[in-house]
């Protein structure tokens, strides 16, 4: 019981991470100085990373043991949210969110293989991996809530200084209760560790160069407003993230044994297309949470608890459509139909989230956008998961789940970086550092409108994704 407990509470806090900023970024914002552009990168540092390193921290629990990679993250994890809560700078709050990143990327897979290879198959597994999945949509949940909490009452600081002691109960009981690591094939000290074939590698290189070539990306993307896509700057920025990427599908295809992504994967349709379709849908599903903080923090002048309250209605209704009713009508209709009434349904959400001015309310602004767009992800998230991993060989199941992972990640943050440069072409620059109501509202009318049109294209994407037996 306590090693489920473990992981299930290391999924939580990996995931709670990731949205438990959301509603402080205002306080941040205000705390240490951020730009306006420059604050995306509080979320941006920790998606690129983890998305960058999520696979290779699969690869890294099989070479050299769970506990040991365990924790790792989870030291990497604690001690980054510690220099994050203490940061007196933008740059060490967003350095110290990359490396948060990537102890989770170390944690996430080392937690569902402790799970996996503690409880046999059967009922006993089924029911374990309910609960970690189940907290793992609950940790999503709650970011929002315990976000806005925390900062309200104590402060921003705390969104990150909040895992200080669980991290270190958590780290206490794993050395207590993990199993110890046997000497592995291909782990450092074992002879084997050369032999052909015997699969115990590293794509190192392939990780660093996606996560740089991203991160440079949407470096480009977030900044190419301020400074001009001719500036030395951004065009610097664009030739790393090409080389970046350039090098990691040369390492993909020819210098890498055990690459992090077989690339014949993508000769499957439903691979190709549906991770496709991942990546936009990702490119709005993660960004709206950014938007709408802000709108309510700064045009509606909620709270920061309010604003926490004021997601619950998005969280409540994609978790319900999600568990309950996706996955009966999964029964009764083909994942395509449902993946293209989804994203429809969400397109409506975004376009009448895109009617939303700087006198609008909760009630007329955000509520019944919330209801529609909450409605379409429910729908479209079962069935999209269902379709991209859908003609796979057992041998590549797992490469393309992370795969899928990894993708709902990039397209989040490149996403994120392109709307907020959208977003800034409605500031004026006002000298002071002021935010302008009237300005914001526009941007964010203009981003919603952006996303109504990426849905769209998800859904004509989806008809085209093969049929459950083509």
């Amino acid at each position: 019981m306590l090693v489920l407990m473990l992981s299930c509470a290391a999924e939580f806090m990996v995931v709670l991470d990731a949205s438990v900023v959301n509603v402080a970024l205002p306080a941040i914002k205000s705390g240490l100085g951020f730009g306006q552009a420059d604050l995306q990168w509080v979320v941006n540092s920790y998606a690129l990373v983890f998305a960058g390193f999520l696979l290779l921290g699969g690869r890294l629990a099989d070479l050299y043991g769970r506990k040991r990679v365990f924790i790792s993250g989870l030291v990497l994890f604690t001690a980054a949210s510690a220099v994050g809560g203490m940061a007196g700078s933008p740059e060490l709050l967003v350095a110290a969110r990359a490396v948060q990143a990537l102890g989770g990327a170390l944690l996430v897979p080392a937690s569902l293989t402790i799970l996996t290879t503690t409880f046999p198959e059967g009922a006993l597994r089924v029911r374990a991996l309910a609960i970690w999945t189940a907290l793992a949509s609950a940790g999503g949940a709650a970011g929002s809530l315990l976000g806005g909490v925390l900062t309200e009452y104590l402060s921003w600081r705390w969104t990150l200084l909040i895992n200080v002691p669980l991290g270190a109960v958590a780290l206490v009981i794993a050395a207590r209760v993990l199993a110890a690591d046997h000497r592995l094939r291909g782990q450092p000290g074992d002879d084997s560790a050369d032999e052909p074939g015997n699969g115990r590698r590293l794509d190192v290189l392939g990780a660093v160069s996606a996560t740089l070539g991203l991160t440079a990306l949407a470096f480009a993307l977030s900044g190419a407003e301020d400074r001009g896509w001719g500036h030395p700057l951004t065009w610097g920025a664009l030739l790393v993230a090409a080389a970046g990427l350039v090098v990691f599908v040369a390492d993909e295809l020819w210098l890498s044994k055990v690459p992090l992504i077989p690339l014949r994967l993508f000769r499957l349709r439903a691979v190709s297309l549906g991770n496709t379709a991942m990546l936009l849908a990702g490119a709005c599903l993660m960004p709206v949470w950014y938007f709408l903080s802000l709108y309510m923090q700064e045009v509606l002048r909620f709270s920061a608890i309010m604003t926490g309250i004021g997601f619950l209605p998005h969280t409540l209704i994609t978790v319900a459509v999600g568990a309950q009713l996706a996955p009966r009508l999964l029964a009764w209709f083909s994942p395509r139909v449902l993946i293209a009434a989804g994203s429809l349904v969400a397109a409506a959400g975004f376009w009448w989230q895109s009617l939303l001015e700087v006198d609008s309310t909760y009630l007329s602004g955000i509520l019944g956008p919330a209801i529609a767009i909450s409605v379409g992800v429910g729908l479209l998230n079962t069935p999209l998961t269902t379709a991209v991993t859908s003609g796979v060989t057992d041998d590549d199941a797992g490469a393309a789940s992370g795969l899928m992972n990894t993708t709902k990640q990039v397209g989040g943050a490149l996403g994120l970086a392109a709307l907020v440069a959208v977003a800034a072409q409605a500031h004026t620059g006002d000298p002071s550092g002021q935010v302008n109501p009237a300005e914001l509202s526009s941007g964010f009318s203009s981003v919603f409108v952006i996303m109504a049109g990426i849905m769209i294209v998800v859904a004509v994407l989806a008809l085209t994704l093969p049929k459950p037996r083509d």
